[in-house]
């Protein structure tokens, strides 16, 4: 089934016809091809015919070309007609060699407008960063949010359950037919997407040997999310548990699952000073349901933390560069910043307990400014106000309502 993708898919329609590169980025089977589907039957609606239509995905056994020049050709053989414009969409463009060639050969045809896919952040650096700078707006897509998850079960309007199956499942879209039939089948499917991602996106562009160190290296990251952690950390753990390895490799590895947008990372960020801090970053999993795959039963050990990885990801949607935020010796989780300023968020499971509530409360009642302060729980206590401090039902946040 095709799930709406609303958010991104109104960021393509503001920039059609634009002389810019469409460039999205997000993990494996996030959603990427079926955003292009959506996006082709919106033009096809406006009138934009069949044949102004170029879609090619480099997945595909079929399309199995042995060089940009190639890809360049079957394309302009395509292009029919200079009066009319095309749209071509070349979906894991990375799989075809130098390929920026062939993207850039394209854009510079006034009657092409050009949109890539690709699952690894490489895309975006080294030769084609140089070629297409400045030419190029990229969309950082992310596996489905809980808003667009619950568009799905359109006939359940428990959301509550409906998040905590989010929260052990994920939001990877292929999950969402799996749920409705066989539940069972998930690991499955998932085990499918990581071993993609691990052997096409990690293993064979990092000449990577030893995939059971890659495992005990992501495993101690996923069971660390909401956890400051250095890489001296995860050295020294890994190496006294008998798996002896260097600050150097966990480093390699690390770069390698942040490429394939397995993990993302948070700095710190010093409230007071208001500059970024250089050590003990946290790292959040993109999604929570391969976290929970590779995890296993120790995925449930620490609710709060999931959940915290769950508003990180949301903030990283609506557009938020997203740092932890620290303010003398206490935290705040999050330190979420656009053009029109801060915000800071502390999430918890719950504050019923009254210490709880003083906890989480103390961080960013401290920080000396007067920007706006939420606090997200599971509380279904109707929205409270603790002097200028916001709390607020997460699933209701997450909802827009």
């Amino acid at each position: 089934m095709i799930i709406e993708r609303p958010e991104y898919l109104e960021e393509l329609k503001r920039f059609k016809d634009k002389d810019l590169i469409k460039v999205i980025t997000g993990i494996r089977r996030c959603g990427k091809s079926t955003l292009f589907e959506l996006f082709i039957n919106y033009l096809k609606d406006t009138g934009i015919k069949e044949d102004q239509i170029i879609h090619i995905n480099l997945e595909d056994a079929k399309y199995d070309f042995q060089s940009y020049k190639e890809l360049y050709n079957y394309i302009e053989d395509l292009i029919k007609d200079n009066k009319k414009n095309y749209y071509v969409f070349l979906d894991e463009v990375q799989n075809v060699d130098k390929f920026q060639k062939a993207v850039d050969s394209l854009y510079i045809k006034k009657n092409v407008d050009v949109y890539i896919t690709g699952s690894n952040a490489y895309l975006l650096s080294g030769e084609l960063a140089t070629l297409l700078s400045g030419r190029y707006i990229e969309i950082k897509m992310l596996p489905l949010s809980f808003k667009e998850y619950v568009s799905a079960f359109n006939d359940n309007t428990n959301y509550q359950q409906l998040f905590l199956d989010y929260m052990k499942n994920g939001g990877m879209p292929g999950n969402i037919s799996i749920l409705k039939s066989n539940p069972n089948d998930i690991d499955k499917y998932l085990d499918g997407i990581f071993s993609t991602i691990v052997y096409k996106d990690i293993i064979a562009k990092n000449n990577i040997t030893d995939k059971i160190l890659l495992e005990n290296i992501l495993k101690f990251i996923f069971d660390s999310i909401g956890s400051p952690i250095s890489t001296k950390k995860i050295s020294d753990t890994l190496s006294s548990r008998g798996k002896l390895t260097s600050n150097h490799t966990v480093e390699n590895y690390i770069t390698a699952f942040l490429e394939s947008f397995l993990i993302y990372k948070a700095e710190r960020f010093d409230v007071k000073g208001k500059n970024l801090l250089v050590r003990d970053y946290k790292y959040y999993a993109v999604d929570t349901g391969l976290r929970s795959y590779l995890l296993g039963k120790k995925s449930d050990s620490n609710m709060g933390h999931i959940l915290e990885n769950i508003v990180y990801l949301e903030l990283i949607r609506r557009g938020y560069k997203v740092y932890v935020g620290k303010v003398d010796d206490l935290e705040i989780d999050f330190v979420a910043e656009n053009r029109e300023g801060l915000k800071y968020y502390q999430v918890a499971l719950s504050v019923r307990d009254k210490d709880v509530l003083e906890r989480e409360l103390k961080s960013l009642q401290k920080t000396g400014d007067h920007y706006p302060k939420i606090l997200l729980t599971l509380d279904m206590d109707l929205e409270s106000d603790y002097d200028g401090i916001t709390k607020i039902n997460v699933v209701d946040w997450l909802l827009n309502k």
